[in-house]
């Protein structure tokens, strides 16, 4: 489950990598005034900066939930060794008790 995202987060950065050397080279071989392309750069880089921020907001999320996880597992293993030692704890006893009455 943790690959998909981080596949994922890799196919979005290649993209947004990829957008951004299409759009370098858009305006570099575009025949547009500076104005112009200044701009247009500018508006390329609100879009990115909104795309990367919802990134971030992804990533986060995305680790709140693995952390999340994480500490269910945690308290299970917990659970399951307390119950597991708890029950060798009564082993031991009841053997203790079955010996103290053989002898």
């Amino acid at each position: 489950m943790g690959d998909d995202r981080g596949s994922s987060t890799g196919v979005v950065l290649s993209f947004l990598t990829g957008a951004a050397l299409g759009a370098v080279a858009a305006l570099l071989l575009a025949p547009q005034s500076g104005r112009e392309s200044r701009e247009q750069l500018r508006g390329y880089a609100r879009r990115a900066e909104g795309d990367l921020h919802d990134l971030a907001g992804r990533a986060g999320e995305a680790l709140e939930e693995i952390i999340d996880e994480g500490k269910e597992f945690v308290q299970a293993k917990k659970s399951v060794l307390r119950e597991a030692f708890e029950a060798g704890r009564e082993a031991m006893q009841h053997e203790r008790d079955r010996m103290r009455n053989d002898g």
